[in-house]
């Protein structure tokens, strides 16, 4: 009996162990650099642990044309983070893969008008996102369209 119930253990853990990168191989589709369609920036989203974050990595106009310094987030309702450098500033937060190529339970901050939303992401292919940011409801929110970045080696 105890050699059943061994070798019972021993199959469930292995399937476990099986079916759990092909999870994870799904949901890290997410990973990479992506352009909204305004084209004025690209982020990069990384995995930390298991929720995906997307932090600014490139702006079209990376300084300010009043002062030449780096472009700040000046919107932000934080006083104490509008000196902070927009390059580099983590917009997408939190966000865990769901299935069915799409990720939830995520935050996006838009840095043109300092507001946070509620965020879902989902993949209309491995090169094309569906980003859609809401207050509440989805229904009552805006989708936009990000591109991969194809970095050219």
């Amino acid at each position: 009996m105890k050699k059943i119930l061994v070798s019972f253990w021993f199959v469930t853990f292995l399937f476990s162990v099986e079916h759990l990168p092909a999870q994870s191989t799904e949901g890290d589709l997410l990973v990479g650099v992506w352009e909204p369609s305004h084209g004025k920036a690209r982020v990069k989203v990384e995995k930390i642990a298991d929720k995906y974050f997307g932090k600014i990595v490139w702006l079209r106009e990376p300084n300010d044309p009043n002062t030449g310094q780096p472009k700040v987030d000046r919107n932000n309702p934080d006083e104490s983070m509008r000196q902070a450098p927009l390059k580099g500033y983590r917009l997408l937060k939190d966000f865990t893969y769901s299935g069915k190529k799409e990720w939830g339970n995520g935050t996006i901050y838009d840095p043109e008008n300092g507001n946070t939303y509620s965020c879902v992401i989902k993949a209309r292919d491995e090169n094309t996102l569906d980003i859609r940011g809401y207050v509440g409801v989805k229904t009552f929110g805006r989708t936009d369209v990000w591109q991969r970045v194809t970095i050219k080696k």
